[in-house]
């Protein structure tokens, strides 16, 4: 089950179509879907818990913890909005296009995908624009 919380009110909100699409995702990537849960926030609220779990004192777009048993995905994901609207106009896309990328991402994280060298990069955003591309023929 997927679930979208909101540590603060926003005018964008991800709906069930979303949460299919992630559903999907998952699936594809051979794993089972089981308990996740986005929180989206703002950039005080993610650097706070940024620094608490993870002692970098940094602005980030998303934070991912997981809590997989086995093929099965389960786990926390953190996202700030902030970021996600400074971002839409740095890398001039949407800002729904930059949400989707930075939920997917999330996803792919629990799914076992890392970014941390620039082979792993390349892959996640590989990943990332199938599934996008996936969302929005899905959806419009």
């Amino acid at each position: 089950m997927i679930k979208f919380e909101f540590e603060k009110s926003a005018d964008y909100k991800p709906d069930v179509k979303h949460k299919i699409w992630i559903n999907n995702s998952i699936r594809n990537e051979g794993k089972i879907p089981g308990e996740i849960s986005y929180l989206f926030c703002d950039d005080d609220y993610m650097i706070g818990q940024n620094i608490h779990f993870l002692n970098h004192d940094t602005f980030t777009d998303i934070i991912t913890f997981s809590e997989n048993v086995g093929n099965v995905i389960n786990g926390s994901i953190l996202v700030s909005l902030d970021r996600i609207k400074e971002n839409s106009n740095l890398f001039e896309v949407s800002f729904e296009k930059e949400l989707l990328r930075v939920i997917i991402h999330g996803a792919l994280h629990l799914c076992g995908y890392g970014d941390k060298t620039e082979a792993e990069s390349i892959t996640m955003r590989a990943k990332e624009d199938f599934y996008i591309s996936k969302f929005v023929q899905d959806n419009f």
